[in-house]
């Protein structure tokens, strides 16, 4: 019996069963509503009907993927954020899609994390190689959270525990991620939103939840059953766009940028997106963050989701690399279309 668990078959088969039993535990709960042009019943849709490669395509990277090698980046953290802007946007790369936007009196802050790994365990899944651009205890008040979906580099529990403990902030996010919040003793006031349903912010600021291109879970079995999102933040000198966790078709965010004009700002995603035969239907490449950036509008992008976390195969410095090619391929102006350093604030 032994010696059979230990040929290549074998071994498969006890990590199958093992994932199987680790993600009926991980699974979060399910989100329960009518039906709509994006749900099902069970399950949401994305636009085009694009799906997220299965279980076994998964099984298939795991085991023939060839990682580019990260080396961890001991860098200094960023200057302490100021408290609050009364007029005006400052905003400040923290780490992976986690962004600290301070706008007209509110201080907002993007899927946090300041976990050491991006998973569900402390000791294995995606290790962190570049400490956050700020540290956790120099955060300004917080305000509001918004949450896109329940990815675990996007949703840190242990982060959005201590963001509550702390702050107490409001929690806005995607159709069905509020219950497993409660279930983890968040306490804060949590609105679900759908796509295109929107959110009095301030007198002066309003929020949009609009449609990305990805899948959501935490475990084996929870797969699609709640919503991702994007969000626009709605103000009168231009609105701010960020796109989350998304991969790229022709007619999304072009109607994003038809219905949410003018944007002054998006926060677009470059990084995770090799092999493109995995990662092509969840995970924008770099050139196809240039065309989202076309697409919406905007007046200026910084990148998000790279040099953090190694999702997927490219290295560290690739989706850089490449973001520099599109913009000139796509001859963007100077300062267009950026990727900043950790820690490193914009005032507008």
């Amino acid at each position: 019996m032994l010696e059979a668990l230990l040929t290549v078959p074998g071994i498969i088969l006890v990590f199958i069963i093992a994932n199987i039993v680790v993600g009926y535990f991980l699974s979060a709960p399910k989100y329960s509503g009518p039906v709509t042009d994006h749900f099902e019943g069970k399950r949401f849709i994305n636009p085009g009907n694009a799906r997220a490669k299965g279980f076994l395509s998964v099984f298939r990277w795991v085991f023939t993927r060839q990682p580019a090698k990260w080396v961890f980046m001991n860098v200094p953290f960023g200057e302490k954020p100021i408290e609050r802007i009364e007029n005006g946007l400052r905003i400040t790369w923290i780490n992976h899609s986690t962004f600290l936007i301070q706008v007209d009196g509110l201080n907002i802050i993007t899927d946090p994390i300041w976990s050491e790994r991006a998973s569900p365990f402390s000791w294995a899944g995606p290790k962190r190689f570049r400490p956050p651009g700020i540290r956790f205890d120099d955060l300004p008040q917080i305000d509001i959270v918004l949450l896109s979906h329940n990815h675990y580099d996007h949703l840190h529990i242990e982060t959005l525990q201590k963001l509550d403990e702390k702050f107490h902030a409001e929690i806005f996010t995607s159709l069905g991620v509020k219950a497993f919040l409660k279930e983890k003793k968040i306490d804060a006031e949590i609105i679900e939103m759908d796509w295109w349903n929107e959110q009095e912010l301030s007198d002066r600021l309003k929020l949009t939840s609009v449609p990305a291109q990805h899948f959501s879970g935490r475990g084996m079995f929870d797969r699609d059953a709640t919503l991702w999102s994007g969000f626009v933040i709605g103000r009168e000198q231009g609105n701010i766009y960020f796109a989350a966790d998304t991969g790229y078709n022709d007619s999304t965010f072009k109607e994003i940028g038809n219905r949410l004009s003018p944007v002054s700002l998006a926060i677009i995603p470059i990084g995770a997106y090799k092999p493109r035969w995995f990662m092509s239907p969840i995970h924008t490449s770099p050139e196809e963050s240039v065309k989202i950036h076309l697409d919406v509008k905007s007046q200026k992008s910084i990148a998000s989701h790279f040099g953090t976390f190694p999702l997927g195969d490219e290295g560290r410095d690739e989706a850089i690399n490449e973001l520099s090619a599109a913009i000139k391929k796509f001859k963007l102006s100077p300062g267009e279309f950026v990727a900043i350093d950790e820690g490193t604030a914009f005032q507008f």
